[in-house]
């Protein structure tokens, strides 16, 4: 099916979003110099992880194509009442940071080394946004499809000297985060900690309602709740929309921040909510196009719950950003006169699944061949690759070297990303973060704080400055 150049990149300004917008502009709750003089009781933060800018755009275009309406990030953009700016991501340790360092530095206000969540380059502990608040009495609430206790929600509420110290974030959230929800079970269920905790037990103890599916968060009304859906990650959205017990089981984004934004409305106490849609990020590094173009819109959809929720609100501040690019994903003119990319661009559509599930298909497979791969290819990407393809794609599987000048690329995923860039026409310049500022857009109540160009560590003292006063 082709698709014209003006379907597949025009926002949809008559869609749901359109309403929440023309809702803003009444009640004046836009950008603006309203939105400097006034302060919020709340800011709702929302981090894209990993999100490059041609994310934003091929997601627009994915969304008019598969559901037949834009994008509600797109139309913030294009709508005229958001504040726009950019995200300056460094680390002190490089020009390319880690999500560790990204969230320490809006957190801490410090930049520090990568894979380090609140502790500066000397080994010197810094105090958390969540610590901080905590003394405050201004509540605190994490969302994400990551383990809760990764590294960008952790980056709000822990320090730790190494990222990868999950076992020791999770009881530093006990009273001090409010709303705890994601992925990462395995954290806090003592069959499974190392040294045998019950954090699901001391959390309850505490007063939370401790939920493990999907049922218990959507009949859930406590104020204070951990939820905890997966043993890990949250399974990607592409996955889980093939799979109906995982459906029942595992909510989605835009659930989880329902559940969490509700929690926040119902008193008129201060907080600061930190949702996150993490798999953008690891579908990056994976060089998946299937799996991002629907982790993004998962996202957009979890914003757009934020956004109709907090409409009537004129004391909610809602940011967008991401903590960094990642593999920079793009749309390569295809075709003479670049006229075959809308068509090449619309079998992405065809994808049913992830990079992740085609290569555990393929490892679980016991009697490998090219027929069984080539068949593989059909049911997860809906073409045939190439005889060579099929050959390169066997051998790098195997663990065998291929002519791959790149060397990030020349691995499965970096190579199974350039297979299906053949026949969708993305391109993606590795599989690791990159140095790019990334998009920052704010609604509501104290927006004017993030125009412009902004430095990652001075996300802190503006959050602080318009909750605190």
């Amino acid at each position: 099916m082709s698709y014209s150049r003006r379907h597949l990149l025009q926002g949809s300004l008559a869609g749901g979003a359109a309403g929440i917008l023309s809702g803003l502009v009444k009640g004046q709750e836009g950008g603006g110099a309203d939105t400097i003089r006034k302060k919020p009781r709340g800011i709702i933060f929302c981090v894209s992880d990993g999100m490059s800018q041609g994310v934003l755009s091929m997601t627009e275009a994915f969304s008019n194509q598969l559901r037949g309406k834009g994008t509600t990030w797109w139309e913030l953009l294009a709508g005229g009442q958001a504040v726009l700016g950019l995200m300056d991501t460094a680390s002190s340790s490089s020009m390319v940071t880690d999500s560790a360092a990204a969230s320490s530095a809006w957190s801490s206000g410090k930049r520090v080394p990568n894979g380090q969540i609140n502790f500066d380059a000397n080994g010197r502990r810094l105090e958390s946004i969540g610590e901080t608040l905590e003394k405050k009495r201004v509540r605190l609430g994490l969302v994400s499809t990551a383990s809760i206790t990764h590294a960008t929600p952790a980056g709000f509420a822990s320090s730790v000297i190494q990222r990868g110290q999950e076992d020791l974030i999770a009881p530093q959230y006990l009273n001090r985060v409010d709303v705890i929800l994601g992925g990462g079970s395995r954290f806090f269920d003592p069959k499974v900690r190392r040294d045998k905790k019950d954090l699901f037990g001391s959390f309850a103890r505490e007063k939370y309602d401790v939920v493990r599916s999907r049922d218990g968060l959507l009949k859930s009304k406590s104020r204070k709740i951990l939820g905890t859906f997966s043993p890990g990650y949250i399974p990607y959205t592409i996955d889980r929309d093939q799979d109906k017990e995982m459906q029942k089981m595992v909510p989605t984004l835009a659930e989880m921040s329902g559940a969490a934004v509700s929690r926040f409305l119902d008193d008129d106490a201060p907080f600061l909510l930190q949702i996150e849609g993490a798999r953008i990020d690891h579908a990056a590094h994976k060089n998946d196009i299937g799996a991002i173009l629907h982790e993004q819109m998962a996202f957009d959809d979890a914003v757009a719950k934020v956004l109709a929720m907090t409409k009537g609100h004129d004391d909610i501040l809602v940011i967008l950003t991401s903590d960094h690019g990642n593999a920079n994903p793009g749309l390569n003119g295809t075709g003479a006169g670049y006229r075959q990319t809308n068509d090449h661009f619309a079998k992405i559509a065809q994808i049913k699944g992830s990079a992740e599930f085609f290569l555990q298909r393929w490892n679980q497979t016991q009697s490998k061949s090219a027929a069984k791969l080539n068949q593989l290819m059909e049911a997860t990407y809906g073409f045939k690759p190439s005889p060579q393809e099929l050959e390169a794609l066997m051998d790098r599987c195997a663990g065998k070297k291929v002519t791959e000048w790149s060397h990030q690329l020349s691995n499965p995923v970096g190579l199974l990303g350039q297979i299906v860039g053949n026949v969708t026409g993305v391109g993606w310049t590795g599989i690791c973060h990159t140095s790019d500022p990334t998009q920052l857009t704010s609604i509501g109540p104290g927006a004017g704080e993030f125009s412009g160009l902004v430095r990652n560590d001075s996300i802190r003292e503006r959050l602080l400055g318009l909750l605190l006063g």
